[in-house]
């Protein structure tokens, strides 16, 4: 416990934002006086992450111990697929866990269905012993909901391990059935067995296809990796950017190539669909803004650091194996390289802290294809991090029109950047936590809070069953309603 508050203490650059030093100091104390017996590290993680949790920082958390699969188990893993509860995906309502989607082979378990129990488990239980292990960033709400139960699967997991097969006690429309779910098999596709010559023809003729449907601008869909693009309406005049996460594929040739297209389809308003969105890479968000915004923008501020060498390539042969070691011994000269130019970046301020320059913390110009007409941003409690960051400018710079719950991370920034694990020494658990506090260039009164709607809707256990988008669908019906205004083009005879 010692060594944990002295690692936070020592590289967390705001700790004391939403607890003061002898209350969390009051906390680790207490901890410490009540352990009288042995305990193994997960009853020890039950114990510690609250304490973790009540700093308020989202980065921040402590990671339980699991045992890790070995190359031979991971190997064998991949070929049976999927577990049986990662089949699934879960959301909470009214504390119940229910499906709301099936990607498993069984159609019979429909969306909407609750899920009672699991192995004589009710979810209730799992929920509830997790439920002060993590925490939003700040005091919001939306995003525990959301993660407990998207994280479902996960934590039954660590709970009983992996498992082939699960017996659940489901219910639907008041009819209770029980369940016996097993992992999907691998089997092998019909594309699998095509030749080389049929998958070149078919590839050739989706090609085609594509740029067809990029002439005339019907139907488009646009996908790399983690972001597509669609046309909901048949003349482009809507769009409705999916971006799932900032981390995956080449961002820059997707945003480039999409709103060029947006441009020549002479798109009237774009949809940003970043709903349940965990965040990513600020260079990511960085460019995406710069099609957005209407003039040249700081996205965010120097971030603060707790010293000039905090940033170095932390835990260097902390807890490393052997052959990590020797690796990284032989990249000793090129990691001195980076750590100076780290170290270098780093200046003291006036107010004698220091702080460290992301190059997106410098003033940008926004892009001569930037998207000029009406945004739309979707958001929910699983927007965080990076998500939320440019969710604050578009927000603070009035640029946008927000849709749906609260975002799950703050308006004012987060304490990220840099994420480090390090290992606890006794228990060998992991605790993480963000080198850098990331202060974006909009501040909102409400500190601890995320970026509020400015319309209101959380979808219901209904628009599960019924497979609707509320969200969306408001949207779209309210630029029907506001078409001529939208769509001055349109003439009054359209």
């Amino acid at each position: 416990m010692d060594y944990t508050l002295h690692k936070l203490e020592k590289l967390h650059p705001d700790l004391y934002h939403f607890i003061s030093k002898k209350d969390l100091e009051f906390k680790f104390d207490s901890l410490k006086a009540s352990i009288t017996t042995p305990m193994s590290s997960n009853d020890f993680y039950f114990r510690l992450s609250p304490i973790i949790a009540s700093i308020r920082q989202g980065h921040t958390q402590t990671i339980p111990l699991v045992r890790r699969l070995k190359p031979a188990e991971k190997k064998i893993g991949r070929s049976k697929g999927l577990t049986p509860l990662d089949q699934y995906e879960y959301e909470l309502f009214d504390n119940k866990l229910y499906i709301v989607k099936n990607n498993s082979d069984n159609p019979g378990i429909k969306a909407g269905t609750e899920v009672l129990s699991v192995n004589g488990t009710k979810p209730a239980d799992i929920i509830s012993k997790y439920r002060n292990t993590f925490t939003s960033d700040g005091y919001n709400t939306t995003f525990i909901t959301r993660r407990l139960g998207r994280a479902f699967a996960r934590y039954f997991q660590y709970q009983y391990g992996m498992m082939d097969s699960l017996t659940c006690m489901l219910s639907y429309k008041d009819s209770i059935n029980t369940v016996l779910l097993r992992r999907i098999e691998k089997k092998q596709t019909p594309e699998l067995k095509k030749t080389k010559d049929e998958a070149k023809k078919e590839k050739k003729l989706q090609q085609s296809e594509m740029r067809k449907r990029r002439l005339l601008g019907y139907d488009l869909l646009k996908r790399i990796y983690s972001k597509q693009l669609t046309f909901p309406v048949k003349d482009s005049s809507v769009a409705i950017m999916k971006i799932s996460d900032f981390m995956k594929g080449n961002y820059r040739k997707f945003y480039r190539k999409s709103f060029k297209l947006l441009d020549t389809l002479h798109t009237n308003v774009l949809i940003l669909d970043v709903r349940d969105n965990g965040g990513g890479h600020v260079h990511e968000i960085n460019t995406l803004y710069s099609y957005l915004a209407d003039s040249s923008f700081h996205l965010v501020d120097k971030s603060e650091v707790t010293s000039r060498t905090s940033l170095w390539n932390f835990g260097y042969y902390h807890d490393k194996p052997l052959w990590m070691q020797a690796i990284q011994t032989a990249l000793l000269p090129f990691v001195a390289v980076i750590d100076l130019y780290t170290y270098l970046k780093v200046r003291k301020g006036q107010d004698q802290r220091y702080y460290y320059s992301f190059r997106d913390s410098k003033l940008t110009k926004p892009r001569k294809s930037r998207f000029k007409g009406k945004v739309y941003v979707l958001i929910n409690g699983g927007c965080f991090s990076a998500t939320c960051l440019i969710s604050s400018n578009l927000s603070g710079s009035k640029r946008a029109t927000f849709v749906g719950e609260e975002t799950g991370g703050s308006y004012n920034g987060c304490v990220a950047g840099i994420l480090p694990v390090s290992t606890l020494p006794a228990s060998k658990l992991g605790l993480r936590y963000g080198l850098m506090n990331i202060k974006t260039h909009y501040i909102s009164e409400k500190d601890g809070r995320g970026i509020f709607p400015d319309i209101t809707i959380t979808p219901t256990i209904q628009d599960r069953i019924n497979g609707t988008d509320p969200e969306l669908n408001y949207v779209l019906k309210q630029i029907s309603t506001d078409k001529k205004k939208l769509f001055p083009q349109i003439k009054e005879k359209d």
